[in-house]
């Protein structure tokens, strides 16, 4: 077999491959789009880092090709859907430059808290102001982590050995976890406001958005400092500079921006900002790691071999896969349901099946579970492939039961999530085999439609609920979708769910919470 590496790769990457006796490689950087065209056609896999362009027209071309591999994490230059409707898996490597970062995190939160980047450029403007850059210790100091996944686990690791006290937040990771790297974990208001250092390793997703805004930065002690090595956005940079404007925060060290390069950024304007052009990932070692671990799984996919960071489905039987699309795209979103519902971590995962369902296979489902779950709270890409290997990394266990045919319904899929403060259930089925459905919320029977943004609250059977709800999503000029009722006796506990036009608020949701007779009010985007 045949592959094409059509950007620069470090050499120890083409070794992996040449090593193999059965696989042919062959380096051709810098070719341009025609060359690619007419080349491509004669090899089963194309391995490419961010300079090539992976269209569908090169798809397309590939007439042999069965992999794409990414020597990296981003995919943007590569057309995922273009290939997967082709049958070509496409991966990436998204742990090679998991050291490299953390470094970079520990790098930077040194070098601020010393002044290392200003004393340097004053010393090398020939002066000598030694009292001006008195910095400060990290020992003895508390250092927030929001994200304790690879990176976050690293750093965890590094400031620990410098005698750093750890507080962590992660929604997903199981709390003996983050005792097992010397992390206490705590909700995130806590980390914000008892932490001297907070630095953050959270994927860009709408959840973490502006995750440090003004509300947190009025939480936090006087004189933090905030450190980001993650991505740009996740810090509200306007409200970063008014906390450092303030003196409310001491100092920041950015590697990554909202917008790259951010060469009109007012930050780049402030002493006590020290920036990085997006380095974390700029190591020697990073690239070798990189390029050895894409072209390991090339070599893996192409012999039929599980892959752990495909970013898009296998080919699997066109007529099963016709047949489970809509039960697994309803697992999904019961998945991600679990994912955001319960307010503590997730230990198991049960997976029940029920009914008509009940002669396929369960494990696709079952994973069809965990990638709608994981998709809430991971960076890289989750999929079929990958899904099993990422949930068990976070030894959160997952199991699947089938039952039996069922009197109220011709299919029903079940996700019991059990957590340190009990369980929370959930089930799903589908009308004509079509139509999705949430129908079991614990003890509620319900119809709701799960899709979009769909706001829960746990309420007591009282007139006036639907009314004051509806009133305040007018006034905050959000149109209701779609509403459903479920209650387990007259004038007791009910559930009350809406589908929302638009997203809510923290503030919007305070005040559902302050209407008569609701209890809890919580958001789920499906």
């Amino acid at each position: 077999m045949k592959i094409l590496v059509s950007d620069p790769l470090a050499k120890q990457g083409i070794e992996v491959i040449k090593r193999q006796s059965d696989f042919d490689v062959d380096v051709k950087t810098k070719m341009s789009r025609e060359e690619l065209l007419q080349t491509i056609g004669e090899y089963d896999a194309l391995i490419v880092r961010s300079e090539t362009k992976v269209t569908e027209e090169v798809i397309e071309a590939g007439k042999k090709l069965r992999v794409i591999g990414r020597a990296g994490v981003g995919i943007d230059n590569i057309n995922v859907q273009a290939a997967t409707k082709r049958g070509v898996i496409v991966l990436n490597a998204p742990g090679g430059n998991t050291i490299s970062t953390a470094e970079h995190t520990i790098s930077m939160m040194l070098s601020l808290t010393r002044n290392i980047p200003q004393a340097c450029s004053s010393l090398k403007n020939r002066k000598w102001e030694r009292k001006q850059f008195t910095g400060a210790e990290v020992y003895g100091k508390t250092l927030g982590i929001i994200g304790l996944g690879r990176i976050g686990s690293e750093v965890a690791r590094r400031a620990h050995a410098l005698g750093m006290k750890l507080l962590g937040y992660d929604p997903i990771l199981l709390p003996d976890r983050a005792r097992a790297i010397n992390v206490e974990p705590v909700d995130l208001d806590t980390l914000v406001s008892k932490s001297d250092f907070i630095t953050v390793h959270v994927p860009m997703s709408e959840q973490t958005r502006n995750m440090l805004s003004v509300r947190q930065f009025e939480m936090m002690k006087q004189d933090v400092r905030i450190i980001n090595c993650a991505r740009g956005g996740i810090v509200n940079e306007a409200a970063l500079l008014d906390a450092l404007k303030s003196g409310k925060v001491a100092g920041a060290a950015l590697d990554v921006f909202e917008k790259e390069p951010p060469l009109e950024s007012p930050l780049l304007d402030m002493d006590s900002v020290i920036v990085t052009p997006h380095l974390g990932a700029s190591t020697e070692e990073a690239q070798v790691n990189v390029a050895c671990d894409v072209a390991d799984q090339v070599v893996r996919a192409l012999r039929g071999e599980p892959v752990p960071f495909a970013v898009n489905v296998p080919p699997i039987d066109p007529e099963i896969y016709r047949e489970l699309k809509p039960y697994l795209e309803m697992a999904e979103k019961l998945g991600r349901f679990q994912a955001q519902y319960p307010q503590s971590a997730v230990r198991e995962l049960v997976v029940e099946v029920f009914g008509d369902i009940e002669e396929f296979d369960a494990r696709p489902i079952r994973t069809a579970v965990i990638k709608g779950f994981l998709e809430v709270f991971l960076q890289e890409n989750v999929n079929y492939v990958n899904a099993p290997v990422l949930i068990a990394e976070r030894k959160i266990a997952v199991t699947e039961r089938k039952g039996q045919m069922l009197k109220d319904y011709a299919n029903l899929i079940t996700v019991r999530a059990i957590t340190d403060r009990g369980e929370c259930s959930v089930a799903g089925t589908l009308f004509s085999r079509t139509t999705p459905r949430i129908v079991r919320l614990n003890d509620f029977h319900l119809d709701a439609l799960p899709e979009g943004v769909v706001l829960i609250c746990l309420n007591e059977d009282k007139p006036g609920i639907i009314g004051n709800l509806g009133t305040l999503m007018a006034k905050n000029s959000i149109n209701i979708a779609a509403m459903t009722l479920g209650r387990t006796h007259r004038g007791g506990a009910a559930a009350t769910i809406l589908n929302l036009d638009a997203e809510l608020g923290a503030d919007l949701i305070e005040q559902v919470k302050k209407i008569q007779h609701i209890n809890d009010a919580r958001v789920v985007k499906l």
